[in-house]
């Protein structure tokens, strides 16, 4: 059931039911992150594997300080300058976090979403909530409240709209588990951001077998149709498999195709604005029963990054 119910999605978080819930980034899949039990039911519901690692959702820095060991006063800082928004911090976590949320690991990843009724929502509950893409595990993430009816609706008891996501595309995961700041994922804050408060920083994003951080995974945000990465200008197929490719671009056409098998991601070549449509792009593109979708890179910088490393991870393994 889609609504704009708060007051419902409290109750069935407080009964340890899960509630898929609006963020700026995309849709989350949400369960109350102190009660294992509740959390195993967003594992079960997504089919996602216990070894990867979920976020943990709140509305406030001094409740996060309260269920880690600390936050330093580098992370303070940054977290005082992108909250509410689209940047994860993971942290030396306390035995209030259960196990399964983390993974095992030692750390846990936090976050203060930039959404006016989720954060209402948070205000309302004594207790931080899981939420990872509110998706089976390994899809294109949902960027509105049908996306997810499409595919839990019969799954979860609700889910609340707060209409399409502003930013489209998962946080940035940055890391003070080390003695030097690390990025775990790209995502919503651009690294050109952090380094206006971090200054030096690395940057570890490669796919793991054993995640520190969601989204480190090999293959992860895949549409089922087969997905390719590459120059779609130059790519060159007989004329009879035209009217089985769709194509996603920042902003340029694809002359061989028809329009209404590709996706310009922002006319304008907006970075932001192709970010906030891409998950999108891949979804409506996967449902016309093509054989296969072929999609650019983006310009290597600012979101750019981000969306270049959902495109690596949706891609077919050859």
């Amino acid at each position: 059931m889609i609504g704009t119910d708060i007051g419902k999605a409290a109750q069935l978080l407080q009964n340890g039911e899960v509630v898929a819930i609006p963020t700026e980034t995309v849709y989350g899949l949400a369960a109350n992150a102190f009660d294992a039990k509740a959390v195993a039911q967003i594992f079960k519901v997504k089919n996602r594997p216990f070894f990867d690692p979920l976020i943990v959702h709140t509305n406030n820095l001094e409740k996060i300080e309260d269920w880690v060991e600390e936050v330093p006063p580098l992370a303070k800082q940054v977290a005082q300058t992108f909250w509410p928004g689209p940047l994860t911090i993971v942290l030396k976590k306390k035995p209030v976090i259960p196990d399964l949320v983390t993974a095992g690991n030692n750390t846990v990843a936090v976050r203060i979403p930039n959404h006016p009724l989720t954060l209402q929502l948070l205000a309302q509950l004594n207790f931080p909530v899981a939420a990872p893409s509110a998706n089976p595990f390994g899809y294109v993430s949902p960027t509105t409240a049908q996306h997810v009816e499409d595919q839990l609706g019969e799954a979860i008891p609700y889910i609340l709209d707060g209409g399409a996501c502003s930013v489209g595309i998962e946080s940035t995961i940055l890391s003070f588990a080390k003695e030097k700041p690390t990025v775990l994922r790209l995502g919503g804050t651009s690294l050109e951001k952090l380094k206006q408060i971090l200054g030096d920083f690395d940057v570890d994003i490669n796919q793991h077998s054993n995640p520190q951080a969601p989204g480190q995974t090999d293959s992860h945000y895949a549409p089922k149709t087969k997905f390719i990465v590459g120059d779609v200008k130059f790519y060159k197929p007989d004329y009879k498999q035209i009217e089985n490719i769709g194509a996603i671009t920042l902003s340029q056409k694809v002359e061989w195709l028809p329009h209404y098998q590709q996706i310009q991601l922002s006319k304008s070549g907006n970075l932001e604005e192709a970010a906030s449509n891409i998950f999108s792009a891949m979804r409506i593109l996967d449902k016309k029963g093509l054989q296969l979708i072929l999609a650019e890179p983006m310009p290597d910088e600012g979101l750019g990054r981000a969306i270049n490393d959902r495109l690596k991870r949706a891609a077919h393994k050859l």
